[in-house]
């Protein structure tokens, strides 16, 4: 028996199905009556109700047209959305994530009386730093070479790029590399780079002398390349082979690849020379890098009596509080605003500015294709200037009241008549050097940006609290000068500025619960003070323990006991 074929005849006979079998005359009978009578009491159809079946009809015997059936719908939408206004569309407001808009100022009005009337503060510059590394404490422990040096390998001359501590990473970089490959180091040359404009020599900003002196018996250092070397070169420097050596590079790759070549040269060039050098290094050059930053660096005469002068006036003023006080690095000059390319309270002057300032200093850097700025996010990631309301209202959270003295490092802050307002009314004991050196001491600086941070690295170095408001070589290389010198303790507050976007942007905090939250970011840096080098970390920012040496508390004992 052969199956039902669907399919249309090809030629061959198909046999039909079987027919099916004949219904009982009764029952066709009682359906055809039953039928007459369904008819006979419907009522007539409306013509829209047959124009309706019809069109179903057709497209239940078409099915194909239901392919169409989406074409016809958006078709349909189209339309219909033509016909109405698009004024009457519901607009979705985003709310602004957490902490990704400055809302400092109306923080600071809200809590304003709370923080005035608030009485609860002890002395808090005396009782900030409680913690104490367990067991003992840390001691310098730089250590000259004693006897004469081999024949030199050559001479290498670095230029160091940057401001005023980038400068300095590369002079003591240069110190340790040129130690490692048996060479003589040229005192560095410095770099004039169109941000910082300033076009000051090593012996203007350091002590030349001084430095050349401690280094002796560790790395000759010269002044200049010996004149019958340069005449291979028609004493020119350019002519000079330069080494282009990638960042962060080994000491193990000077000696392979520097070292033959200098061998060859017996001079050679590094330029730029701003971290060339990785901070993981052999206990050798770390110990000559301690001994460049540490004891070698030393400021010019002139920058180091202001500098002392000013310290000195300092806790003069402060003597109320044993001669203590806070210094502050704040970075909201205008190309540190314009460069972090976050958004503050100042409306369109400030875009404006800005945007020219970005154009200036870094053109074509902000406006390349395809680059998005996210002013939102950058703010939640922490990475925005501190203002000077918001360093004000952080160090009042801290428990530090207004008759705190206070010094003030930075270059000219933006819009300073407006932003510097709320901070001077919240510390009016607050100063800078400028208020503190008549006109005439500072005159020989004023034009120097890095002759001027040399002062402020001095009065800061000597503080009893340093704050640091934003990341950069300034404060790094003070943490570490800092803890060389307070028994490697940085003394310095370091605000989580993540956490710090939230509270500022949280209108419902009140001040006992702001307080709160900042006397732990202070509780914390205290105990984040004695921190030790890492892998990776900097050595020039973390001394301990390649720099100093620690010192059980029961041998200290012991030793004062027996004498």
């Amino acid at each position: 028996m052969h199956p039902y074929n669907r399919l249309p005849s090809s030629g061959h006979s198909t046999p039909s199905p079987p027919p099916s079998p004949l219904r009982s005359p009764r029952l066709r009978h009682s359906r055809s009556k039953g039928a007459r009578f369904t008819q006979a009491q419907q009522p007539p159809r409306s013509f829209p109700q047959r124009l309706a079946w019809l069109i179903l009809s057709v497209l239940l015997r078409r099915q194909g047209i239901f392919l169409f059936a989406p074409l016809i719908y958006i078709s349909g939408m189209l339309l219909y959305m033509g016909t109405v206004s698009f004024d009457v569309v519901p607009v979705i407001n985003h709310r602004p994530a957490p902490g990704s808009v400055y809302r400092s100022p109306q923080l600071l009005a809200k809590l304003r009386s709370e923080m005035d009337a608030d009485n609860t503060s002890t002395d808090a510059i005396s009782t900030i730093w409680r913690h104490s590394y367990k067991g003992g404490q840390w001691k310098p422990c730089i250590n000259n070479s004693s006897g004469g040096l081999p024949e030199s390998n050559g001479y290498i001359y670095v230029e160091a790029n940057g401001g005023l501590n980038q400068q300095r990473t590369s002079i003591c970089n240069a110190v340790a590399v040129a130690g490692y490959l048996n060479a003589t180091l040229v005192i560095p040359n410095f770099h004039f780079h169109s941000i910082w404009r300033d076009p000051s020599k090593f012996s203007e900003i350091y002590d030349e002398e001084y430095f050349i002196k401690t280094l002796e018996n560790d790395v000759r250092i010269v002044n200049k390349i010996p004149e019958y070397i340069m005449e291979r070169f028609d004493h020119n420097m350019t002519n000079v082979y330069n080494f282009r050596i990638k960042a962060w590079s080994s000491i193990q790759y000077y000696k392979d690849m520097v070292l033959p070549r200098l061998l060859e040269e017996l001079v050679i060039r590094i330029s730029p020379f701003a971290n060339r050098l990785s901070f993981d290094a052999p206990p050798a050059v770390q110990r000559l890098r301690c001994l460049a930053n540490y004891k070698a660096l030393r400021f010019a005469n002139p920058i180091l009596s202001l500098g002392e002068i000013l310290v000195a006036r300092m806790r003069e003023r402060s003597a109320s509080n044993g001669g203590k006080y806070i210094s502050v690095h704040l970075r909201f000059e205008e190309d540190m605003v314009a460069f972090s390319c976050c958004i503050f309270d100042g409306g369109h002057k400030e875009l404006e500015d800005m945007k020219a300032a970005r154009e200036k200093g870094w053109k074509g850097k902000f406006t390349k294709p395809g680059r998005v700025i996210r002013p939102g996010a950058i703010r939640i990631n922490g990475k925005c200037p501190m203002t000077p309301l918001e360093v004000g209202l952080m160090l009042r959270g801290m428990g530090f009241d207004n008759s705190t003295f206070i010094y003030l490092a930075s270059g000219k802050i933006y819009d300073a008549e407006r932003n510097m307002a709320p901070l001077l009314e919240m510390f009016p004991n607050l100063l800078t050097k400028e208020m503190l050196a008549s006109p005439e001491e500072l005159s020989p600086f004023k034009n120097f940006s890095s002759r001027m941070a040399a002062i402020d690295y001095t009065v800061c170095l000597h503080s009893e609290v340093f704050v640091t408001t934003q990341g950069g070589n300034f404060p790094h290389f003070l943490m570490g000068h800092r803890r060389y010198l307070y028994g490697g303790h940085s003394k310095t507050i370091r605000p989580d500025k993540r956490k710090l976007a939230l509270l500022f942007d949280n209108p419902a905090i009140g001040w006992k619960n702001f307080k709160r939250q900042m006397l732990s970011m202070r509780s914390h840096s205290d105990s984040k003070g004695f921190d030790l080098k890492r892998p990776n970390d900097s050595i020039y920012t973390f001394p301990c323990p390649d720099c100093m040496c620690f010192t059980n508390k029961s041998n200290d004992t012991k030793s004062s006991l027996a004498s």
